[in-house]
């Protein structure tokens, strides 16, 4: 069980992943900042993305502890450093992935003014929160712990791999409002959810009249996961079979989803500008390659009467532990199910304020110092943002100040310092350039922490190359 428990550890410190892109929102510069919030100012008359390249977004973190801390080089035995990390994770603690990979992006404005927008991306989005009962269960057993409960409900997970296709409006209704909505169909390949589980574990002393010293029991069991398109890959022979059938689920092969994103920018002076947006606001809808397990009721174990045969009798063969087993299995059953089922995206919210000042600039990058009015973008500006996001335990935030700086026409650069579930120090930094009609992007946050990355909570880097078309 420690190796289990080891493992679950470093597959969290190597994959866990966040969702939210601090320094991309808001930098109009970039098409993507569309998908941030669909209400975003453009200034470009048309762009697409290079196929593949047009936005690549990685972000890795984990809450409450680091490679670092357990690998490190401290001269301390690994064993005490798991043991540390084991009763140190409070059960809030959580490894969370999501990983984006663009395939498709373009834009165009109409004839009246509105610029349409739409792309496919491909998602994958994972949650583990860090079950602390079954961790100290799992690693130091139940000796030192009699009378105490082990709460199995602690135990929540959802992960999710899909397809994304989307197209969105952006239109100005006036110099001070910007509104926009984009229609998502979401094409699932693969799905599992396991959030509503409850029951305890429990050792106590057992009954005087019997011959067990204790009595190990589960209380109030009722536990399940649900999966889509899991089932059938179990039929498969082979990884290539695997892949193949994976990657067709994201041409409409899979569970079908919708969802809507809606946003606004709004000009409340020449100098300040208030943003926001809602995210993935919409739900999958599970009825193909669908299993679902259930395990419910209560169970007591008072130990195994060991029976010898007589001397001379010759082999005699006891099924203790067949016995044990189908006595489980009779008090406790499996169910397995093949029920639809709906399951909610995570839903996502951003808001932001913005501070303008130094030099006026026009949509051309040009200084237009005189036209100091609505919709003039200045060179500099301060501000902070606000990022949440819905998951099986609650809310998770996030609050970012930042800095904006356009250097020159064709460059533009973004700090941020951002406090998270991960961090209270993260250092982002972007630089957003426009060559020609080439247009190219790079960010990356939790700076302070690339001279030893293992010490690092989260890290995240997004680029993308997309080509652009300016106004006349």
């Amino acid at each position: 069980m420690k190796y289990i428990l080891l493992f679950i550890l470093v597959f969290g410190l190597s994959s866990a992943m966040a969702q939210n892109k601090q320094v991309l929102y808001g930098l109009e510069e970039i098409p993507q900042s569309l998908l941030l919030n669909p209400g975003g100012k453009v200034s470009q008359k048309a762009h697409f993305g290079i196929p593949l390249f047009s936005q690549f977004h990685l972000n890795a973190g984990v809450t409450g502890v680091t490679v670092f801390d357990i690998f490190g080089a401290t001269g301390e035995n690994i064993n005490d450093k798991i043991r540390r990390a084991v009763f140190t994770l409070e059960n809030t603690d959580f490894f969370s992935a999501t990983q984006q990979l663009e395939i498709i992006n373009f834009g165009w404005r109409s004839k009246k003014d509105i610029y349409f927008s739409g792309g496919i991306y491909e998602e994958f989005d994972f949650i583990l929160y860090y079950p602390r009962d079954l961790a100290i269960l799992a690693y130091e057993g139940n000796a030192d712990y009699i009378g105490d409960p082990f709460d199995l409900g602690e135990l929540k997970t959802t992960g999710d791999l899909l397809t994304v296709y989307h197209f969105g409006a952006s239109k100005e209704i006036s110099k001070k409002l910007t509104v926009g909505l984009r229609a998502k169909l979401y094409s699932s390949m693969l799905s599992f959810k396991s959030t509503d589980n409850k029951g305890t574990f429990i050792t106590t002393e057992g009954n005087p009249d019997s011959n067990n010293i204790y009595e190990h029991t589960l209380q109030g069991l009722d536990a399940s996961i649900q999966t889509s398109g899991y089932a059938s890959l179990r039929e498969m022979d082979g990884s290539s079979q695997v892949v193949s059938e994976i990657l067709g689920r994201a041409l409409f092969g899979g569970n079908i989803g919708v969802g809507v994103d809606l946003g606004a920018t709004y000009e409340v002076s020449d100098r300040i500008t208030a943003t926001a947006s809602i995210l993935d606001f919409g739900a999958i809808f599970h009825s193909k390659d669908i299993e679902s397990y259930n395990v419910k009721g209560e169970y007591t174990l008072v130990g195994i009467e060991l029976i010898f045969p007589p001397l001379g009798d010759g082999e005699a063969t006891f099924p203790y532990y067949q016995n044990l087993e189908d006595e489980f299995e009779e008090q406790i059953p499996v169910d397995t199910l093949n029920t639809k089922y709906t399951q909610l995206r995570p839903l996502k919210v951003n808001a932001g304020l913005r501070y303008s000042f130094g030099k006026a600039i026009g949509s051309s990058g040009e200084c237009d110092c005189l036209n100091m009015g609505a919709g003039i973008q200045r060179n500099q500006a301060v501000g902070l943002q606000f990022y949440s996001i819905q998951r099986p335990k609650g809310i998770q935030m996030a609050g970012t100040l930042f800095y904006y700086r356009r250097l020159w026409n064709f460059l533009s650069a973004k700090a941020t310092y951002t406090i998270d579930s991960y961090s209270k120090d993260n250092i982002g930094f972007g630089m957003v350039a426009d060559i020609g009609k080439v247009n190219f992007y790079i960010a990356a946050d939790n700076l302070l922490r690339y001279e030893n990355l293992a010490k690092a909570n989260s890290l995240s880097l997004q680029l993308g190359l997309n080509i652009k078309i300016d106004r006349e």
